[in-house]
């Protein structure tokens, strides 16, 4: 009876656990998206601009970007537990000095260290969900996390909505202390693991530095481009030496022993296309978010909270595909999840970008598109994230985990610029809105064909032959495990 109990208390810690990284997933990535509904109210507060007030969701974005795959290896390094309780408590503190920020410029800096923490939290979470989870549940556990993901990402505008409504901008951060105090409690109960090697060294500092000047100075180049002159050396440097500090990065991490972005792992042609397809994901997602939140308040005249709600049809759909697209089977099932998920993205988008009304029409046009977008945006979500966590060995999920995700972040921040270069200002063209949508419908194509090229090679099962000796089957079983990491 004993051992019974054990065994079912199990199952019970590892689905608490589970609840804890995925709640901390969906916090990180909701306040990439929350803050979309309060661009109106700091114009208002704060007498800044669309370009200036972008920053407010780019630079969280871009450090967001920088960190994730450093936290990644970090996460190898010092052990889940360590970095999950680190992010999260970095993650409240700022959000604090976010919600209490005078100006603009102090408003920036702790979005900063914001995205500083969420870089931790997620890998870790990641980790946590893939090491804590039985083999044969990680398929699903992956799909439940990257539910979280999907759920945060929509119901993103309609939390801001309301809660800018109600209360102001402000308490779109302060509502995050609660979570992240509860967070830090249920940390206690992650296992207390050392790192995934202890010959492992801390990533490179200089590597991640490069890599976030890089990101931000791109960025900082085309939302600023138009409005400095694109043939102005401010612009010209930013544009040309984000580049350069990006390969800079790269090709540093190729040779350092403990890079910031672990080139090694993309030898795996499952895991590169993974990236790249996460990366163009990032470019549509982030600016098909947005842009929704500015039409339908320029165009349609909704307030923030209408406007919150009419961004969330598409929630549940989201959350539901993700679920199910992570019980499918490994083999075919990131392929087709992703493929056919940038599909239905790509062909909303298009139909955006060709239909969009100048006025209200929220039952027979916004609802079911928008019901059509979550359901693609559900699919690419979890199928980007299984193909890469699944294409390494165990002891790299949560570095791979951090390229996915940064490849992710970098695409969005460079969505967000291009957003805030053609839609800029207090802007009621229908037309600029629809190039958005064109934008992201065929960053959403692109999607679809590296999609097409996800498989995942799982280890021979064990074969079920004669029986052998105990101690030769165990020594069997030693020599197959380093085999397998190794071919992965």
């Amino acid at each position: 009876m004993t051992t019974t109990g054990a065994e079912a208390a199990k199952p019970r810690a590892g689905t608490s656990l589970l609840l804890l990284a995925s709640g901390a997933s969906f916090l990180a990535v909701l306040d990439v998206t929350v803050v979309n509904l309060a661009i109106p109210d700091l114009h208002d507060d704060l007498g800044s601009g669309l370009k200036d007030l972008s920053w407010v969701i780019t630079i969280y974005a871009v450090i967001f970007a920088a960190l994730l795959a450093p936290a990644g290896r970090l996460a190898d390094v010092v052990g889940r537990r360590t970095l999950f309780i680190g992010g999260v408590s970095i993650f409240t503190a700022a959000s604090v000095l976010v919600a209490v920020a005078p100006n603009l410029e102090t408003l920036l800096a702790a979005r900063a260290v914001q995205g500083l923490g969420a870089a931790a939290m997620i890998p870790a979470s990641l980790a946590i969900v893939l090491m804590d989870s039985p083999p044969e549940r990680r398929r699903a556990a992956i799909g439940q996390w990257s539910a979280a993901a999907a759920l945060a990402a929509a119901v993103g505008p309609a939390v801001g909505g309301a809660l800018v409504d109600l209360a102001g901008w402000r308490s779109l951060f302060l509502i995050n202390i609660p979570f992240g105090l509860y967070f830090l409690y249920g940390a206690t109960g992650i296992p207390r693991t050392a790192g995934g090697a202890g010959a492992r060294k801390l990533p490179d500092v200089l590597g991640t530095v490069l890599l976030g000047a890089g990101v931000g100075m791109l960025c900082l180049s085309i939302s600023q481009g138009s409005e400095w002159g694109w043939s102005e050396p401010s612009t010209l440097v930013c544009l040309i030496g984000g580049p350069v500090l990006i390969a800079l990065s790269l090709l540093r991490s190729a040779r350092h022993p403990a890079p910031a972005l672990e080139i090694s792992l993309w030898r795996s042609r499952t895991f590169a296309l993974a990236n790249a397809a996460a990366f163009f994901y990032g470019v549509a997602l982030f600016a098909w978010l947005l842009v929704g939140v500015l039409y339908v308040t320029q165009v349609w005249g909704y307030s923030e909270l209408e406007a919150g709600l009419a961004m969330t049809p598409g929630a549940f759909a989201a959350t539901i595909v993700a679920l199910r697209v992570g019980k499918l089977p490994p083999t075919y099932g990131p392929r087709l999840a992703t493929a056919g998920g940038a599909a239905i993205l790509a062909g909303t988008g298009f139909l955006l970008a060709f239909t969009l009304p100048d006025h209200s029409m929220f039952l027979a046009y916004w609802l079911p598109l928008g019901i059509l977008a979550g359901v693609g945006m559900g699919a690419i979500t979890t199928g980007t994230s299984t193909a890469a966590a699944l294409s390494v060995s165990p002891l790299q999920f949560a570095g791979a985990t951090g390229l996915n995700q940064t490849a992710r972040q970098i695409g969005g921040a460079l969505g967000i610029a291009v957003l805030a270069t053609v839609v800029s200002g207090q802007v009621t063209e229908i037309a600029d809105f629809e190039q958005i949508y064109l934008i992201a419908a065929c960053a959403s194509v692109v999607v679809g064909l590296l999609g097409l090229g996800l498989t995942i090679k799982l280890p021979p099962a064990p074969a079920a032959a004669a029986p052998a000796p105990v101690a030769e089957q165990a020594a069997a079983s030693d020599r197959k495990t380093p085999a397998a990491d190794s071919a992965n």
